[in-house]
């Protein structure tokens, strides 16, 4: 069994301790082992006794406070790191986290470390002024927050979502074809539209218009993210709810378009 040996992880804590007092009394014995041939038997034992106790005591008392805090330390800098990554209200990446994670992937891409293909969505509510308009921000807020939980919903494995914008968000997929993009793209917009939302009890439709890029090939987040706006600006205005969506290939680009309603 592997042993987790982590910074916020017990087992480095009980490792370190546990070698680093073997260590001392590992030290003790050796400097002292000097005057074992001189002593008497019963002042042996106490040596040895002292030799053995004293290190373990105030040694492994020691190293484990220390390993200790070291662990709350690095658990909260885990947990400061999530923090500032994540959008308070949607509980999703933030926009700087969101490109962030999205250039690292293009990165190891160009270095030929994982595939070099995907697709950039953006995706934005339909209409989100007249929902704070005429509900209330509160339940604009909810709003955000039901339609970011429900395109976390359509996301598998490595697929990430961010918070862009006050009513926008991204999605990337990495390593995934334009088959799979369009159908993830559509099963967003699908999923929105027959979301329940009834803050206070008053029923209200939501939709989102979605914008989206399938690439094949290099290319770089701020020249993904130009496709996908412009495709976003389209299906806004095309009359919302649907997706207008292009697949590119190695500087060659084709178009796929859906609306739905």
């Amino acid at each position: 069994m592997r042993i987790d040996l982590s910074p916020t992880s017990w087992g480095r804590v009980v490792v370190v301790t546990a070698a680093g007092t073997a260590f001392f009394i590992a030290v003790a014995f050796s400097v002292d082992s000097f005057n074992f041939p001189s002593l008497s038997p019963q002042a042996l034992l106490w040596a040895k006794l002292t030799d053995l106790f004293l290190p373990l005591v105030l040694g492994g008392s020691f190293l484990f406070f220390l390993m200790w805090k070291i662990r709350q330390l690095a658990i909260t800098q885990k947990e400061l790191s999530v923090i500032a990554a994540t959008d308070s209200l949607t509980a999703v990446f933030n926009r700087g986290a969101f490109s962030m994670l999205v250039e690292a992937y293009l990165d190891q891409a160009r270095n030929q470390t994982v595939a070099d293909a995907g697709a950039l969505l953006i995706v934005d509510a339909d209409h989100f002024k007249s929902i704070n308009d005429r509900l209330g921000h509160d339940c604009g807020d909810q709003a955000l927050r039901l339609i970011a939980a429900t395109i976390k919903g359509q996301l598998h494995g490595a697929d990430i979502v961010g918070r862009i914008g006050g009513e926008e968000f991204a999605v990337f997929l990495p390593g995934a074809d334009a088959t799979r993009s369009f159908l993830v793209a559509e099963s967003i917009r699908r999923r929105i539209r027959e979301a329940e939302f009834a803050p206070d009890g008053r029923p209200w439709p939501l939709s989102v218009s979605i914008g989206g890029i399938a690439f094949s090939g290099p290319t770089t987040y701020h020249d993904m993210f130009q496709v996908a706006d412009r495709h976003l600006y389209k299906a806004k205005s095309n009359g919302r709810d649907q997706v207008s969506f292009e697949s590119r290939r190695s500087g060659t680009a084709g178009n796929a378009g859906g609306t739905m309603h």
